[in-house]
């Protein structure tokens, strides 16, 4: 009697609770859906070539595009991750190859801190060591702002993906008489290559859509771009400025060119998701 009770009563709790998963699911993706069903409805109208092919005008003048600001989001990004790329995987190496020392301790916890750093806050910071004693906004500033965020996903993603190479390989590459630092480069690094590359790119599409940071530090131009120590413009900071303007034909690029930053993190992520499943595979 009493087994059939908790054998009753275990059944019902996992169906409750595959229900529970079932519903948060179904609003992840309705959600999902609604940013981008809202996104596409008010931007079709300015949805066209001339977003990525022209750059934009003054304002009277219909038409015009974003395509100087996509150009500076992809710089930014570069710039951002060759900063950002050498100092988060050597820090993942050295946490997830001397995880037992306190200074490896002390490093996972700054990362985890980091990471929790509200992104407005590194504009901040960026402002106070870099705008202000160069008297000037420019791409470097914005490039090191962006950086600063990817770092700690950098480095907890290459930890994890270090982590799952098996002790094994370790043991044999140290049993042939290699320095440690060969092993890891030659046999940990590529044997953790695919989840470093998915950490990679998750850091890319975390600093893509930034807004705030560049606020502090690109403040956006309209003449292009004119080098890393000049002010320069991005897509984010482009859509929060036309959004808030009070000009029609601004309002709608905006939307256009908010559908368009969507895709391009929903592309990542789902590239993301690929890459995985092939590792899994």
């Amino acid at each position: 009697m009493t087994s059939g009770y908790f054998d009753l009563r275990r059944k019902w709790t996992s169906r409750v609770m595959l229900g529970l998963s079932g519903c948060a699911t179904g609003i992840v993706i309705i959600v999902l859906g609604l940013i981008l069903g809202y996104t596409l409805v008010n931007g079709i109208s300015y949805l066209n070539v001339d977003i990525i092919t022209q750059a934009s005008k003054p304002v009277g003048e219909t038409g015009g595009g974003m395509r100087d600001e996509i150009f500076g989001t992809l710089i930014l990004v570069v710039l951002a991750s060759v900063i950002a790329l050498p100092v988060g995987l050597m820090s993942g190496i050295f946490v997830s190859e001397y995880a037992g020392s306190k200074v490896a301790s002390a490093v996972r916890f700054a990362a985890d801190i980091l990471a929790g750093v509200p992104s407005i806050v590194v504009g901040v910071f960026a402002y106070a060591i870099l705008v202000r004693p160069m008297q000037t906004y420019s791409a470097l500033s914005a490039g090191v702002a962006l950086a600063i965020i990817m770092i700690p996903v950098v480095a907890r993603t290459a930890e994890e993906a270090l982590r799952l190479v098996p002790n094994s390989q370790r043991e044999a590459a140290l049993a042939l008489g290699i320095n440690r630092w060969r092993a890891v480069a030659g046999v940990i690094i590529p044997g953790a290559i695919t989840g470093i590359v998915t950490g990679i790119m998750l850091a890319v599409a975390r600093v893509a859509g930034e807004t705030a940071p560049l606020i502090f530090t690109a403040l956006g131009s309209a003449f292009g771009v004119q080098g890393l120590a000049e002010p320069i413009g991005a897509l984010p900071l482009q859509i929060y400025r036309y959004a808030l303007s009070p000009y029609g034909d601004w309002q709608k690029q905006a939307w256009a060119a908010a559908f368009l930053l969507v895709i391009l993190v929903l592309g990542i992520n789902i590239l993301v998701r690929w890459v995985s499943s092939r590792k899994g595979r």
